[in-house]
């Protein structure tokens, strides 16, 4: 389909939609953010999608999730993932890892990698993935999300930055407490994919040692910067 980035010409050069085709970008969860961030994207022309998720849909996520639909319940997120980019840009390759990021597992699952995305919603498996990221030398952004608030930045390798966010390495997102609506995932999911691509394409302002804050009831944009 010659004309299917036609539309992203006017912001990104003819040589720049290419390089999208050569770069591989992983995703760690498939669900309100995930979802999201696979579908930009793959229709943005990324050339390889790592889909991590060992979870599959239930009736809770139909509110939210774009990959959650009604006759796909009880099937890999994953896999539901590989199953929507062929049928909106085949020309994606997409893999799908149907387990869970672990820490025995995840240096050889992100390695290769040109970006992360943390599309997760539990504080211990983000600083798995900065760990991992570091190690691996790969940018990781940053999403989280909790009703009508939510956070974004890019963490460098060697920065560390979940550091300076949460207090302990463990525990759920706020999410679990303020709730998850349609709109902020995907809100957050286009800052993240933003950041990707100029992560891939090295140019633009990035979330780097600052952190976006989202408070969308107020309309309140705050950026915080870290040392």
């Amino acid at each position: 389909m010659m004309d299917r980035y036609q539309k992203n010409r006017e912001m990104l050069s003819q040589t720049e939609c290419d390089l999208l085709r050569s770069k591989k970008v992983c995703i760690v969860g498939c669900g309100g953010l995930g979802g999201y961030v696979i579908e930009m994207l793959g229709r943005l022309g990324i050339g390889q999608l790592t889909a991590i998720d060992g979870d599959t849909f239930d009736e809770t996520n139909l509110n939210r999730q774009l990959l959650s639909l009604e006759d796909n319940l009880d099937q890999s997120k994953a896999f539901e993932a590989k199953q929507r980019m062929a049928a909106v840009n085949s020309e994606v390759v997409v893999i799908p890892v149907e387990h869970y990021l672990t820490a025995e597992n995840a240096m050889a699952l992100l390695k290769h990698h040109d970006v992360i995305v943390d599309a997760t919603d539990g504080i211990e498996v983000r600083f798995m993935l900065q760990k991992t990221a570091k190690a691996l030398g790969i940018p990781l952004v940053y999403g989280a999300i909790a009703g009508w608030y939510a956070q974004v930045c890019t963490i460098m390798p060697g920065e560390d930055t979940l550091d300076q966010i949460y207090k302990s390495h463990e525990g759920r997102g706020g999410e679990q407490t303020l709730g998850n609506p349609s709109f902020t995932p995907a809100l957050v999911a286009s800052m993240q994919v933003s950041e990707v691509i100029k992560l891939l394409l090295n140019r633009g302002d990035l979330l780097q040692r600052k952190m976006l804050m989202i408070d969308l009831y107020l309309n309140d944009f705050d950026l915080i910067h870290f040392l």
